[in-house]
Parts: structure tokens; sequence; C-alpha cells
């Protein structure tokens, strides 16, 4: 009689807000694991109403809603990877990380948005302080954007070195590894910097895509990130591997409108592509 094991999804679930529009959370998150050949799942954190132009309201789920979300999902399908996204309130962040100890999930790409990319703000002042204490002993990676980076370490960041500097002292408020993401510094490069306890520097650098439709692309690159680490990618080959395809996916969709201001990525571009990345 064979006793194997029977063949499953890799499963990856995104801790995160709704975007109406598509492009961005958990929507851009399910497109994203879908592409990556990855069953996605999500515990939805916050209701948006936006579209490309920005958001107009934000309304928080219910913390038992919440809880009972993730508990759902692992309890019958199990999580191999987790990707945490919009967090609206220390509440919610004290919520997802009992969850994440309760389940013991380990393998957690947390990415810690506060201002969407229309401007607005996504997440509450008290909220910040109660992410960093609580959630980022718990992730494997945290993610930051220039903007969001310097609002963590309370300085402007302006050239790589300081991206470094930053990175560092992300490090030593308790984050195991950092991915600062240089995508708002000046110029005709994008320069990305993963940097892990006890690492050394590893800067990841490409030519800029010329484009309006970013909308989604931090989003995009955390599943990814969490994705290929379900599949089970070491962390410098899961974060490389993520950097393509949403490169691949800003490439794709630059030339396509949708909406009147910053428009999605595509993220459906060429899923084949990345199967032979991945081989």
């Amino acid at each position: 009689m064979d006793t194997a094991s029977p063949s499953r999804y890799p499963r990856v679930l995104s801790i995160a807000g709704s975007d109406s529009g598509g492009g961005a959370g958990i929507q851009a998150d399910l497109k994203t694991f879908a592409a990556l050949g990855c069953f996605g799942m999500t515990a939805i954190t916050a209701l948006t109403a936006q579209n490309t132009r920005g958001v107009r309201s934000i309304h928080a789920v219910p913390l038992q809603i919440l809880s009972d979300q993730i508990d759902a999902v692992v309890e019958d399908i199990g999580v191999d990877a987790v990707k945490i996204g919009m967090l609206h309130s220390a509440d919610t962040v004290r919520t997802v990380a009992a969850a994440l100890q309760r389940h013991q999930l380990r393998t957690v790409v947390l990415d810690p948005v506060m201002i969407a990319t229309s401007g607005a703000v996504l997440i509450d002042t008290d909220a910040v302080a109660v992410l960093v204490r609580e959630l980022f002993p718990l992730a494997r990676l945290v993610t930051p954007n220039l903007d969001e980076a310097a609002h963590l370490v309370g300085r402007q960041l302006e050239s790589e070195a300081d991206m470094e500097a930053a990175a560092r002292q992300l490090l030593a408020m308790g984050a195991p590894a950092v991915l600062v993401k240089g995508g708002h510094l000046a110029g005709d490069t994008v320069s990305d910097l993963l940097l892990a306890e006890g690492g050394a520097p590893v800067w990841m650098r490409d030519a800029r895509i010329a484009t309006i439709n970013s909308h989604g692309t931090g989003c995009t690159l955390s599943s990814a990130i969490a994705a290929r680490l379900a599949l089970g990618d070491a962390l410098r080959d899961a974060v490389q591997r993520a950097r393509a395809f949403v490169r691949g996916a800003l490439q794709a969709g630059a030339g396509v409108r949708t909406g009147g201001g910053n428009g999605p990525l595509n993220h459906g571009f060429a899923p084949e592509a990345m199967r032979v990345l991945a081989s």
C-alpha cells in the first residue's frame, strides 16, 4: 500500500488590506501567488475604497474576524509562508502577532505598508511602534521602501550609504533580515539592498523602467518573495527571483492604461517564463 503523502500546492497566506481597484493589497498578492504556481489564501485586515487615483476610505475588519480568518486557513489548509501587508491599527498588529505565535508561523515576509502610492496614510501612528516591537522579531524578512525605512529610522534617506545605515539600524531594532527598496532614489538605476543579521550587504541594481503603472509594486514584490520561499528558495534567491518577476510585470504593463492615475502591474505577463526561471 502506498503511504506517500499526496502532492499539494505551496501554500501562501496574505494578511493584508483589500484594494477595491485590484492593483495592490490582497488582490495583487493573489495574482502574484497564482502566477508563481502557489495556492494563495487571505486574511483581510481592512477594506479600502480606492482606485488608481487614490484612497477614499478605510474600514478596519473586526479583530475577531481577522483572527478567525487566520485560524480557519491554518487549521484546515496549512501555510508554508506568510506575507503581511497593511495593518491599520496597533490592535490589528497585536492580533496578527498573536496568531503568528499561536500557529508557530515562521516564514514571514513583513511589508510595513504605511503610505499608498497616492500619498494616503494607511497606518495609525501608534501602530508603528507596536509593529516594530511585536512583528519584527517574528519576520524572516522586512521589506520597507525608502519612505517607510526613513519613517522607521526617523531621518531622510538620500543615498545608498543612507540605505545601508538604515538597514543596519532596522536589524538592531529586531528584524533578522531587511530588504530596503531604493526605487524612490533619484537616477536611472534602481538599487535594492538585502542585509541579513551577520551577513554582508547584497546590492541588487537594475535600470529603471519608465512607467506610471507602479501601483502595487511593493505588495507584489513582498508576495513574490513569500511565494518563492514557499517554493523552497533560500532567502537571497527568493529576493532575486521575486525582483525579476516584478520587473517583468512592470515592463509588460508599462504601456497599458488602466484608470486615470497610477495603474497596476501586469501580474499575468508570462507565467511560463517564470516557470523556466524557477527551474
